[in-house]
């Protein structure tokens, strides 16, 4: 047995998988997790995503957004009002996209827009974009997001699903060295019932909308 646990769900039983750095798959939840020891500081987190065209200038980047809304959020607008964006970054394409549906959108990121008001509410939806992947507590991240939900309240999530230990070495996702952490169908499964949500949708690839059942 291996001397550590699962950073999301604590369970033991984990399987080694030994590249250039350590990861550990845990067969209870199905996360994937890099060894502390290989996890990139704060100076170079923000170097990299300093590097991302991450702006209303990308097309790509806007489109992807707009098939966001259109996929997870659009069928439930009429039941938000309130929006919290976590982890938006430099370029907050998707909460000007969310303000111009007629959302009132608070803005959090902690490199670009670290002001901690927004933990002062609750939301009627979360909004989370390629930002699981970095968290080095998730466990501690996502209890922090439930707080922050109301009875009914959405958490939409996009974050590329792994494919398994077997293919994990060639993945190009991992190779981005502030990617630290990976999520499949699986863990989304345990994380639905630990925290009282409900999985609506999922494209079971990259895209998961939940809802707070209580």
């Amino acid at each position: 047995m291996l001397k550590t646990h699962c950073i999301l769900c604590e369970s033991e039983d984990l399987s080694l998988i030994n590249l250039e750095d350590k990861y550990y798959y845990c067969n209870q939840c199905g996360l994937i997790f890099i060894e502390r020891d290989a996890l990139p500081n704060k100076k170079t987190e923000l170097k990299n995503y300093q590097k991302h065209e991450n702006t209303h200038d990308n097309d790509g980047y806007v489109n992807m957004f707009e098939d966001f809304y259109e996929t997870l959020i659009k069928e439930h607008i009429d039941g938000i009002k309130n929006v919290l964006e976590y982890g938006c970054g430099p370029g907050p394409v998707l909460a000007d996209i969310l303000q111009n549906k007629g959302l009132d959108c608070v803005k959090y990121d902690p490199f670009f827009f670290p002001e901690r008001g927004y933990i002062n509410k609750k939301y009627d939806l979360i909004t989370s974009t390629e930002v699981f992947e970095h968290f080095v507590n998730p466990k501690k991240e996502i209890n922090g997001l439930i707080k922050l939900m109301k009875a009914g309240s959405f958490l939409a999530i996009m974050t590329l699903f792994h494919p398994g230990v077997e293919k994990f070495k060639d993945w190009w996702y991992r190779r981005d060295q502030t990617h630290v952490v990976f999520y499949n169908l699986k863990t989304f499964q345990y994380i639905e019932k630990k925290y009282f949500l409900k999985i609506l949708k999922t494209d079971e690839e990259r895209l998961v909308l939940l809802q707070k059942t209580k």
